[in-house]
């Protein structure tokens, strides 16, 4: 009776464990924003990991831009397959020069900063903002840029749960001058299909400029009501709507 028992229980468990999805032929490289680091993306990771994507994350410093694109253009280099490459706010930037990659398929913008060639994150920011909207709160300590850290939670995210915003504020990771400063010189959205995530509710990136990047780069646009912090407060449209990026996508 033992063998047989066994077998059974070797069914059950096998009846039980969740299905394991195939492999997709894309990678996803994701590349976070300035004041925060790989981490915001768990949510997201978890579910293209669980719909089989190969998802890398870049952990860039955010100190200048030239080492930001170096240090995603290293993680592309690791991927298995053609990459779909993501960018939320600052790393918009940064993905506008990895991009510019054999490897890279397409880039998907979330909130994020689309710059065309001499433009930085200086020049973007020096155009008005429509009533109603409203700038970041940056503060600057030596050469580098923080966030007002009592206006962090709801300029940030305001639609993120408050305990989880507090730290965030406390933990900010310093935005060095030079990746504000530095002017984009390669701009991949010129020759790569680009997906456009615009956050109505924007308290850092004006939702007026995300528009007006998004048409510019001719990208598939979507609109979402949330903060600037959008995988933190709506991971599973963010996930969807990377994976529409996904041309050879089935299901």
């Amino acid at each position: 009776m033992k063998p047989l028992i066994s077998a059974l229980a070797a069914m059950s468990i096998a009846t039980a464990a969740p299905a394991v999805a195939a492999e997709k032929t894309v990678s996803i490289v994701l590349v976070h924003g300035a004041f925060v680091d790989g981490s915001g993306w768990k949510d997201t990771y978890n579910i293209l990991a669980d719909a089989g994507y190969e998802v890398l994350v870049v952990q860039q410093p955010t100190i200048t831009l030239r080492d930001d694109v170096a240090e995603t253009e290293r993680v592309i280099a690791k991927a298995r397959h053609p990459v779909i490459l993501v960018g939320h706010s600052y790393g918009g930037m940064v993905i506008t020069e990895a991009g510019d990659n054999s490897k890279v398929r397409s880039l998907v913008y979330l909130a994020a900063f689309a710059p065309d060639a001499g433009e930085s994150v200086s020049t973007l920011a020096e155009a008005p903002v429509p009533a109603g909207e409203h700038k970041a709160p940056l503060v600057t300590e030596g050469n580098y840029l923080l966030v007002e850290r009592e206006k962090f939670p709801t300029s940030f995210a305001a639609d993120v749960d408050a305990a989880t915003t507090r730290f965030m504020a406390a933990a900010q990771l310093p935005w060095g001058l030079q990746a504000v400063q530095t002017k984009v010189d390669r701009v991949a959205w010129k020759t790569k299909p680009t997906h456009y995530m615009v956050t109505s509710e924007d308290h850092m990136i004006p939702p007026t400029a995300q528009r007006t990047m998004a048409k510019r780069s001719g990208a598939k646009v979507t609109e979402m009501k949330s903060s600037h912090a959008v995988m933190l407060s709506h991971p599973r449209e963010v996930a969807a709507f990377i994976r529409s990026a996904d041309t050879s996508a089935t299901d």
